[in-house]
């Protein structure tokens, strides 16, 4: 079966037979199945059943009627109308025993169930294909506007019986309307049905968040068998698995992981600390002693100038053993060479986008990626390539909390000469021209509580691999910082 899993940020990958990106999705080209045809098979079979013995009827009304002509015609077309009366009638039930227990395994299911219409999307990914475009996440990348107004045209037609249960809504019609009343922009995963279309998918799982009727926003994950041909939009049913407790718990989990893993960064920061205070206070002391020593004997009383002079080098020794204290730590810290291999830079941003994602929900941002094909890997280390992203985006979230409007992130990457080009564009204010020559310093902040540390490190990381980094104004009006990466060698 062919299947993609789009909790955005993570890859959607599909088995080996599904189209190339040159090719049309299966259910682009597969004829509609005709209307009824299960139905008519049905038909035809009972038709059968009831002909036969009608037309025997037929034959022993004219055998009574003593080979009168009239009264065998007359016993056969009574014979058929009956016949035709039994069929219709038995068609009817069956039709109506399909359509209750549809209703029943719908309505009884144990998980929320929900049936929708995407026969605009289907006709939107259609045209693009056709038109050439197999990579839909950048095409609606630089077209947001454009994702946002497909997405309203999805509609909910019904929920079942549970949907209501397990969110006290009313009645359904807290449900039933536009996609786009239920799916907050800050959700990224609807991208992900274009390209699951787009690719000839035909399972989707994807875990996102909703707007539940309360007015709450619930983590969830939903599934769907995709449609096999054009007409199959026209009515999906999704189930949803309500997963906010399960998620709730997961982050006190990590909470618990995280205070842990600093308490025990404290207390190495403290006994690092107290090894570095031992280490240095030893050579200042015998400085300090040296130096007093040197100016009670400078006395024109006690002048000794012998004295003086092993005083003055001793003071040189111990001042040089402090310097070299203080080179080893930093080069331990500091200088140590990042752990270079072939990444994915694609990969390290959705990585790095799962990260934030509550940070960046929390701040109404959605991020939108734009990836050249066949992009090469990159040589860098994935754990900084990582930081370097987290930073980036949030910075970029940040820079535009509280605005008016989408508050939109795109990441670009494409390739030029020896590197990898990342560019990371928001939509916010920007940065002034009078800030840019320090806004890499360490703790240069253009926020009231920033540490200015991020950037600074962002630079280090990409300096230190042979890239650099830089930031200019977004076509858009922004902020846009562009960083490079060499690539990695066959």
């Amino acid at each position: 079966m062919q299947t993609v899993f789009s909790r955005w940020p993570s890859q959607a990958t599909t088995m080996d037979d599904v189209p190339r990106s040159g090719d049309l999705p299966a259910w682009m080209t597969a004829p509609a199945p005709r209307r009824g045809a299960g139905v008519a098979r049905d038909l035809a079979i009972s038709a059968a059943c009831i002909l036969a013995p009608a037309l025997a009827a037929a034959v022993a009304a004219h055998l009574l009627a003593g080979g009168s002509a009239s009264g065998a015609a007359v016993a056969g077309a009574a014979a058929i109308l009956l016949a035709v009366v039994a069929i219709r009638f038995v068609s009817t039930m069956r039709v109506r025993h399909g359509e209750a227990r549809y209703r029943a395994i719908f309505e009884r299911a144990g998980i929320s169930m929900w049936r929708e219409d995407w026969t605009a999307v289907a006709e939107s990914v259609a045209e693009l294909r056709r038109a050439g475009v197999a990579d839909m996440e950048s095409h609606f990348a630089a077209r947001p506007d454009e994702l946002r107004a497909l997405k309203a045209k999805v509609f909910i037609k019904d929920v079942n019986g549970f949907t209501l249960e397990e969110t006290g809504a009313s009645g359904k019609e807290a449900y039933v309307g536009p996609l786009s009343r239920l799916l907050p922009d800050t959700d990224q995963t609807f991208v992900q049905w274009l390209v699951a279309f787009a690719r000839g998918d035909r399972f989707f799982r994807s875990e996102a968040h909703v707007i539940a009727a309360d007015g709450t926003e619930r983590d969830t994950l939903f599934t769907a068998m995709l449609p096999g041909n054009v007409a199959e939009f026209a009515d999906i049913v999704v189930t949803s698995l309500d997963i906010t407790h399960y998620r709730q718990a997961q982050a006190g989990l990590m909470t618990a992981e995280a205070d842990a893993a600093r308490n025990s960064r404290i207390a190495t920061a403290n006994a690092l600390t107290a090894s570095i205070a031992h280490e240095v206070n030893s050579p200042l002391a015998a400085i300090l002693a040296n130096a007093q020593a040197a100016q009670r004997l400078l006395r024109p009383a006690a002048l000794d100038v012998e004295e003086v002079g092993a005083a003055l080098r001793d003071i040189v020794s111990q001042a040089t053993r402090a310097r070299d204290v203080v080179a080893r730590l930093t080069a331990h810290f500091n200088r140590s060479p990042p752990q270079v291999s072939p990444v994915d830079v694609v990969h390290a941003a959705r990585t790095a986008n799962m990260l934030v994602e509550a940070d960046l929900r929390r701040l109404g941002a959605v991020v939108h990626l734009a990836v050249e094909e066949d992009l090469p890997s990159v040589a860098a280390d994935l754990i900084q390539v990582q930081q370097v992203f987290v930073n980036l985006l949030l910075n970029a979230a940040q820079a535009m909390a509280g605005r008016q409007g989408a508050c939109d992130i795109t990441v670009s990457m494409r390739g030029a000469d020896e590197a990898v080009v990342v560019e990371v564009a928001d939509n916010g204010p920007g940065v002034p021209a009078e800030s840019r020559a320090r806004i890499f310093e360490p703790f240069h902040s253009t926020r009231s509580d920033g540490m200015g540390l991020g950037l600074a490190i962002c630079r280090n990381f990409v300096e230190a691999h042979g890239g650099e980094i830089r930031v200019d104004t977004a076509p858009g009006g922004g902020a846009l910082f562009t960083f490079t990466l060499p690539i990695a060698a066959d």
